[in-house]
């Protein structure tokens, strides 16, 4: 019963140079459309080649603007810090100007005005509806996605497009919830390897006791490498 688009690489590279395509010639339409690209990535260690290879492709990206989709409670260079990733990744000569990064502030004592802050930064930089071109998204081995988690009543949040998480696997996190990944253009799903089988089987069949599962499937693209398709159930 899938809707998704799934796109299977023969390997991680492979997949990486694809998902990396998908994220150039989507920010290009966009630009071309309307003058201007935005994106969230997630966390973890699977997007670290697309955003590399993300500098060998054309981009124009003194008009893209990212976003995060998830960050831990964590200080500023802490290696649990999704935001090292993507300073490495596009802060570099040519790419990314560092004012078109917008990390979630996760340094301040009250967390829950800090959510509130950055739902505003999306409303102002994506509109009123804070609609995203393009989120991407990971899969987690318990069928997390961004950092809604099972059990969390960040999953419950309606009325918001960020919140907080309580502690899960040693941080609490902030997270784009179900409203700001629904609400955008395009979701591209990354995964590799044969671990990520069963949890991409759960996702392709709309389970919705896992909370990726729970995330609106049109206009979604999965990438993964031939391990992970083929351990799909």
């Amino acid at each position: 019963m899938s809707d998704l688009q799934f796109e299977v690489a023969p390997d991680a590279e492979r997949n990486a140079q694809a998902a990396a395509a998908f994220v150039a010639q989507s920010a290009r339409a966009a630009v071309d459309a309307r003058g201007a690209f935005t994106v969230a990535f997630s966390g973890g260690s699977t997007p670290v080649r697309m955003l590399e290879l993300l500098g060998e492709v054309s981009v124009p990206w003194d008009r893209v603007h990212v976003f995060q989709v998830d960050e831990r409670v964590a200080p500023d260079g802490d290696p649990a810090r999704n935001l090292n990733m993507l300073r490495a990744g596009l802060l570099l000569p040519g790419r990314l100007p560092p004012v078109n990064l917008h990390p979630m502030p996760v340094l301040g004592d009250d967390l829950d005005a800090a959510a509130r802050d950055y739902a505003k930064q999306l409303r102002a930089c994506c509109g009123a509806d804070a609609r995203l071109d393009l989120i991407h998204l990971g899969l987690g081995d318990d069928g997390h996605t961004a950092s809604l988690v099972p059990g969390d009543e960040a999953l419950f949040v309606t009325d918001r497009d960020v919140a907080m998480t309580s502690d899960y696997r040693g941080h609490r996190r902030m997270t784009l919830t179900y409203p700001a990944l629904d609400r955008a253009v395009s979701r591209l799903w990354l995964a590799n390897g044969a671990d990520k089988g069963p949890m991409l089987s759960r996702l392709r069949d709309a389970d919705a006791s896992i909370p990726a599962g729970r995330v609106v499937r049109e206009r979604s693209v999965v990438f993964c490498d031939e391990a992970a398709a083929t351990a799909m159930s």
